[in-house]
């Protein structure tokens, strides 16, 4: 389908699921780009939210997992304060000739502004696919009144 997938993603557990969706997406001959954006510290005074290392693990541990399932995959990391993420994001996808540009997506609204992968979209004349948020399961209401492992003792007394 896509010769050439740019892959952005981030910090939190939305990568790993994006990972996976490039995965799906990716045919025989599609080659995958990841790519970090670390950002500036708001009031920071140039220190970002995670360290070098930490953005690069989070880089080659994707390009690990792409080449692991076949997948032909490089990567980079790039630095921008939170306004610059989007702009550098589809930078990256027009430097690197992508066909398309993968993101991961959260289950959280915005309640001011918009969020990276909507300023994506609206600059990138590429088609942008969203993976889809992880699943957050919950338990039912009722079910967790005894701890694991413990069950509802019966009276030997008849109320």
């Amino acid at each position: 389908m896509f010769q050439r997938l740019l892959l952005a993603i981030d910090d939190c557990d939305t990568g790993p699921v994006a990972v996976s969706f490039a995965i799906a997406m990716a045919s025989p001959r599609t080659t995958v780009h990841v790519v970090h954006v670390n950002q500036y510290q708001v009031g920071g005074r140039g220190l970002t939210v995670e360290t070098r290392e930490e953005a690069c693990r989070a880089v080659h541990d994707a390009v690990a997992e792409l080449a692991a399932a076949g997948v032909p995959a490089t990567g980079c990391v790039w630095t921008a304060t939170c306004f610059g993420v989007a702009d550098r994001i589809v930078a990256e996808a027009d430097r690197w000739a992508a066909g398309a540009i993968v993101l991961g997506s959260r289950r959280r609204r915005r309640l001011f502004g918009q969020g990276v992968r909507a300023r994506v979209i609206r600059l990138s004349p590429l088609p942008v696919l969203t993976a889809p948020a992880p699943l957050k399961v919950t338990r039912r209401p009722g079910r967790d009144k005894f701890p694991a492992g413990q069950r509802r003792r019966r009276s030997a007394i008849p109320s």
